[in-house]
């Protein structure tokens, strides 16, 4: 059992491919900010070798616009450091075009289609009561 937990949240109207697009960089977010999640190197009965993976499990929740307008909101409340996507960015080709694009609005003027942060387990469930798990 860990003492903290991974939470991804992404809008639900979302098709599917944008769902994984998003959780997958949204992921990146959160190993970024801490390498101490970075795991072992796999390796398979024949020696061969793979990447290494993340050491804990996330949930990955579905919420409505609101509803992750409200999770944002909560986040940033209790002063959690998360990672964020923003519909804007579907459009943009690489990093530099993703952090214009969220420059270009407020906080509170977001787009926001996905989040995520790692926490405290207690502190994740408050934060995202009201997502749910994505089916």
């Amino acid at each position: 059992m860990f003492e903290t937990k991974i939470a991804i949240v992404v809008r639900d109207d979302l098709l599917d491919w944008q769902k994984l697009n998003v959780t997958a960089f949204l992921t990146s977010g959160v190993l970024g900010a801490d390498s101490d999640l970075l795991g072992e190197r796999y390796e398979d009965a024949d020696g061969q070798t793979y990447r290494s993976l993340i050491v804990q499990p996330m949930i990955v929740l579905v919420a409505d616009g609101a509803g992750l307008k409200k999770i944002h909101s909560r986040a940033l409340t209790r002063g959690v450091d998360m990672s964020i996507y923003i519909e804007d960015m579907f459009k943009t080709g690489h990093d530099a075009a993703n952090r214009a694009a969220v420059r270009e609005y407020g906080t509170d003027e977001l787009n926001l289609v996905g989040l995520a942060f790692r926490e405290e387990r207690k502190t994740v469930d408050k934060i995202t009561k009201g997502a749910k798990m994505h089916p």
